[in-house]
């Protein structure tokens, strides 16, 4: 009995799950997930691991409580950011690291680029994985505009090999040193 509910798990496991996500107005004729309820329920879903990436980030209030809701859950939640140099004025404002400095036990996370590719890249992924089980991939920006306002379109993939694939990009990263800590006190402002 034990041996097929093991095997029963893992094909559960793998079975993927595609869906669309979508912020900005709805049409009645095609009901579609909003991207602001799925950030939400990803980072709620994780219980070991949850890994994101973004551009642009400002506080927003469902997703600082969700995060927050996480850590205290014990999730090890990781953010990579871009910043407002790396951004090379396309960005304006705060640091984006600052919208996550309320978050206790987030690590924040940047992209050190080749000093001869300065200013001709960007970090520019937006995505959340939960667990390496859960992947949100799309064009939403962790900020609220990008996720109830904007029109931004994405997907939602649930098992299979692209939320694991896409976590341990991330941590291979960070292991290499192309991604850095971005110390307390600069996250903070």
């Amino acid at each position: 009995m034990m041996r097929g509910y093991v095997a029963a798990r893992r094909k559960a496991r793998d079975i993927v799950q595609v869906r669309t996500v979508w912020s900005g107005p709805s049409t009645p004729a095609v009901p579609v997930r909003a991207t602001a309820q799925v950030l939400v329920e990803v980072i709620n879903e994780a219980q070991r691991e949850l890994l994101a990436m973004t551009y642009a980030a400002r506080p927003y209030p469902a997703l600082t409580r969700a995060l927050t809701e996480a850590a205290g859950r014990g999730v090890q939640t990781h953010v990579v950011v871009e910043t407002l140099a790396g951004a090379g004025g396309l960005l304006s404002g705060r640091e984006p690291a600052e919208a996550f400095a309320s978050v206790p036990g987030l690590r924040l996370w940047v992209w050190v680029r080749d000093p001869a590719e300065r200013g001709r890249s960007r970090q520019h992924a937006k995505l959340a994985v939960a667990d390496r089980r859960t992947l949100l991939l799309g064009s939403a920006n962790l900020t609220e505009s990008a996720a109830r306002r904007n029109i931004e379109a994405g997907v939602l993939v649930t098992g299979g090999e692209a939320p694991r694939r896409t976590a341990e990009h991330i941590v291979e990263m960070q292991r290499l040193g192309v991604l850095r800590p971005v110390p307390p006190r600069e996250a903070a402002g």
